[in-house]
């Protein structure tokens, strides 16, 4: 089956958004030191250029998520394939996702990093799709509400490709 990418957000406006995120993340952390965690993959382009405008000081870390599980059930086994490297105790954490959905792996996430006891701990997300979700997370910084469409570009793959894309495109099946 082939399949061919149409652009939703241009390159541009993303560029635009990532921009305005970064200004309001420095203004709400101002005087203080944020830690980001990226996770891994998809999230690895947003957070690179979100970083960048962001006066703040800053670290980073990463981890991965998985989950698991027939895809007819609300609700699957989470795996974490990497966890962070530095404890967050203490630390206001910024968690910066590529896109939120149903919510089922993230708000497993959120909750495991909550038990770490950071200072604060907020969710920043390039794309949301609201409608899909099934569980409630608290997205604090969204750059786009998208509507239920697979969607590539800016870190997002199908089957591995199109993460390189400068824009968000939706996959069309030919």
């Amino acid at each position: 089956m082939a399949e061919r990418v149409e652009v939703l957000i241009p390159e541009e406006e993303v560029n635009r958004r990532i921009h305005e995120i970064g200004e309001q993340i420095s203004k709400d952390y101002a005087g203080r030191e944020l830690h980001l965690i990226c996770t891994l993959k998809g999230g690895v382009f947003f957070m690179c250029e979100l970083a960048k405008h962001i006066t703040v000081p800053l670290t980073m870390d990463f981890m991965c998520v998985s989950s698991y599980g027939d895809t007819t059930k609300s609700s699957g086994v989470v795996k974490i394939t990497k966890d962070l490297d530095e404890p967050i105790m203490s630390r206001d954490v910024l968690v910066v996702e590529d896109i939120i959905d149903s919510g089922n792996t993230l708000s497993y996430m959120i909750e495991m990093l909550q038990e770490r006891k950071p200072a604060s701990l907020k969710l920043c997300t390039l794309l949301d799709k609201p409608e899909r979700r099934r569980k409630p997370v608290n997205v604090d910084y969204t750059g786009f509400e998208i509507p239920d469409e697979f969607v590539v570009g800016y870190g997002l793959d199908y089957a591995q490709r199109y993460r390189n894309l400068p824009y968000v495109g939706i996959v069309k099946f030919e």
